[in-house]
């Protein structure tokens, strides 16, 4: 019985790693660089995306994967930001096939950067490929810093890293250098970049890291 369902395991995933594929040359062709965006509910993914564009000169476009509701794609388009919504209805991560059938509602007249913004949670938007050219892990100060020794797939696959809400470091038991140990044992290449939302400190580098990145592969 274990046997059947390693093997199942291994036909979705192959399945799902054979459109996620094609999505990559799909944007690839159009000059547009994709970047996974992961994170915990309330960590600040779509504050993170909203003070990056603002140092940023390529065209965005978005999507906003939740498994309910439109809040975000909406914010964002009253903003003027080219926007899609991804509802999975209970699913706890996008897919490859969802991703598929947003992308090809999206107008890419313009070569620029998407960035896709997974369903809330530190677990499965890990697991899968779907598309993108690098995964961007948002994390805060207020999850605490025991995040990668709990949930450490998410800071290993992760090629850029986040920390959120610095300016809240005063007010919280955050152990800045035991969150660094354990994000370091399992990622050494990844730049972690401390941002504050609410300030808007540190976005500014992290947003030229993310178009120099852009840049090499476009």
């Amino acid at each position: 019985m274990h046997m059947v369902k390693a093997g199942v395991m291994e036909d979705i995933y192959a399945h799902n790693n054979h459109i996620a594929e094609h999505v990559r040359e799909y944007l690839m062709k159009r000059n547009v660089y994709t970047i996974n965006v992961m994170g915990a509910p309330g960590t600040g993914k779509t504050t993170s995306l909203e003070q990056l564009m603002k140092h940023m000169k390529s065209k965005i476009y978005v999507i906003e994967g939740d498994i309910e509701s439109d809040i975000d794609t909406e914010r964002l388009r009253k903003e003027n930001v080219t926007a899609a919504q991804i509802n999975t209805f209970g699913a706890c991560h996008l897919d490859a096939p969802l991703v598929h059938n947003a992308v090809h509602t999206m107008d890419f007249r313009e070569g620029g950067i998407l960035f896709i913004e997974n369903v809330g949670n530190l677990v499965c938007p890990a697991e899968l490929n779907i598309g993108e050219n690098i995964k961007m892990l948002i994390v805060s100060v207020a999850d605490g810093s025991d995040k990668p020794y709990k949930y450490p797939l998410a800071f290993e696959k992760a090629d850029i890293i986040l920390l959120n809400k610095t300016d809240l470091m005063p007010y919280l038991d955050f152990d800045e250098d035991f969150f660094m140990k354990g994000l370091r044992h399992l990622n050494k290449q990844a730049p972690v970049f401390k941002v504050s939302g609410k300030t808007g400190e540190g976005y500014k580098e992290a947003a030229a890291w993310i178009e120099e990145a852009a840049g090499k592969e476009r």
